[in-house]
């Protein structure tokens, strides 16, 4: 019954990674980190420490929008 993993399964666990794993690609990228860092997110250690990570940095994106707003302002 519990023998080894078919190409079926296979499939399923591999499509479940990919659905999970897209919306985390969007969030690094719209943060300014590169998006393979959503890879990070299937090390089951690893993955709350980058979340964890993620909601205590500063963001590059914000850092430049901060460049930005000075070098702007008089």
């Amino acid at each position: 019954m519990f023998g080894r993993i078919g190409f079926p399964e296979l499939l399923v666990i591999l499509a479940i990674c990919a659905t999970g794993l897209v919306p985390f690609c969007k969030i690094f990228s719209k943060a300014g980190y590169p998006g393979i860092l959503c890879l990070t997110m299937i090390v089951p250690l690893l993955n709350i420490i980058m979340l964890l990570f993620l909601a205590f940095s500063e963001w590059p994106v914000l850092k430049e929008l901060k460049a930005v707003r000075q070098r702007s302002s008089p």
